[in-house]
């Protein structure tokens, strides 16, 4: 089986196939909504190449993002070379929502969880996303996280390197140690005497070799409350592939103890998201679970049937309308003089989904009165 690329990057941008991505000329953005495809369901050499360079898409949007001052991340820039570019506002406010969103569900996951016992946080698809460097730097000084970070083996092999070679980062995290070819791992160095006991483990695999029979990942802790992140990862394989992955995690973990979020498109059958399916199409990509799980509902019903018990499921202009104080919205709106394309976002946000679930004494993962799909 060849390897399936498992980067969460950048959809193409959308509104320029309905004539409306022009806004203020702001530079032109190949991103929507911060991360979003990638192929995957194709085999080949090719398909392994494109979802590097979508991987680099995803950070470069990041980092539009950080230097425009929507989001706060010192370590943005370590993942973009060269001249950072400017996205549009209406592609920088979905990566705003959707990296605090998901930066509020963490925070839940972790308020409900012993800081004195290991809590676990495992990223499917991380690419070169910043949230555990964020949070082992946080003010809050979190203890006993023990993250892990799944990806495409190049990608991992890459992000590795970075990490043990950029000096900005020797005073929080040590230099990864290798515990195989594709595995490396780490641990903070703050404060200075290590005492937090946080731990980074990198893994280099296709997910399509994770099943419910695969012995568990290296330094997977089986005991520890466990959140797992899907950021556009498990949509670019079949459902039953998708459905073995969280089939080997609730094998492994404890039944207890698990939660889930996922950030995906929806919606791929009314003319946006026809035009949203097509452009992917134009450059390989495909998303099986788009067609199994189109709906809100239908991604509460695929967590139900997953085992979680607690379902909740929002769109990112829902997350936008009910999870952002107007005072953070104006903060938000002034960096670029409000935005343009006020239909526009509605149309683009209401096709990406934030769906999450937990079972069993995990303690309550919702935020800003969750349910429903609007």
């Amino acid at each position: 089986m060849e390897s399936v690329p498992m980067s969460a990057s950048s959809i193409p941008n959308l509104l320029s196939l309905r004539g409306g991505a022009n806004g203020r000329g702001r530079g032109r953005a190949r991103g929507g909504l911060g991360r979003g495809g990638g192929p995957g369901s194709g085999p080949g050499p090719s398909h392994d190449a494109t979802i590097q360079g979508t991987d680099t898409d995803a950070a470069v949007s990041r980092l539009s993002a950080v230097e425009l001052g929507y989001l706060s991340d010192p370590y943005a820039r370590l993942f973009v070379q060269g001249p950072a570019t400017r996205r549009l506002p209406i592609i920088n406010r979905g990566t705003y929502t959707r990296t605090t969103a998901i930066d509020a569900l963490v925070d839940r996951f972790l308020a409900s969880t012993s800081p004195d016992e290991p809590r676990q946080i495992v990223s499917l698809g991380a690419g070169t996303d910043t949230r555990c460097l964020r949070l082992f730097a946080s003010a809050q000084h979190h203890r006993n996280i023990v993250y892990h970070e799944i990806d495409f083996p190049t990608i991992i092999a890459r992000k590795q390197a970075i990490i043990g070679s950029t000096s900005f980062l020797r005073t929080l995290l040590s230099t990864p140690e290798p515990l195989s070819p594709t595995t490396w791992h780490s641990h903070s160095l703050t404060p200075p005497d290590g005492g937090n006991n946080n731990t980074l483990t990198l893994h280099g695999l296709d997910l399509r070799t994770l099943t419910a029979s695969t012995p568990p990942l290296p330094n997977l802790i089986p005991t520890a409350p466990t959140l797992l992140l899907s950021e556009c990862c498990l949509c670019y394989l079949p459902p039953q592939h998708a459905s073995a992955v969280l089939s080997h995690f609730s094998t492994h973990l404890p039944r207890h103890h698990l939660g889930l979020v996922l950030y995906e498109p929806i919606l791929p059958r009314d003319p946006f998201g026809k035009t949203m399916v097509s452009n992917l199409a134009a450059r390989g990509i495909r998303m099986p679970t788009l067609d199994a799980y189109p709906a809100p509902a239908d991604q509460e019903r695929r967590l139900r049937e997953a085992g979680f018990a607690e379902v909740r499921a929002r769109t990112v202009d829902g997350i936008w309308e009910g999870w952002v104080g107007e005072g953070e919205k104006e903060r938000v709106d002034s960096l670029e003089g409000g935005l343009d394309e006020v239909e526009e976002w509605r149309l683009l946000a209401g096709h990406y989904i934030v769906a999450w679930g937990w079972r069993g004494e995990m303690g309550d993962l919702d935020v800003g009165g969750g349910g429903g799909g609007g």
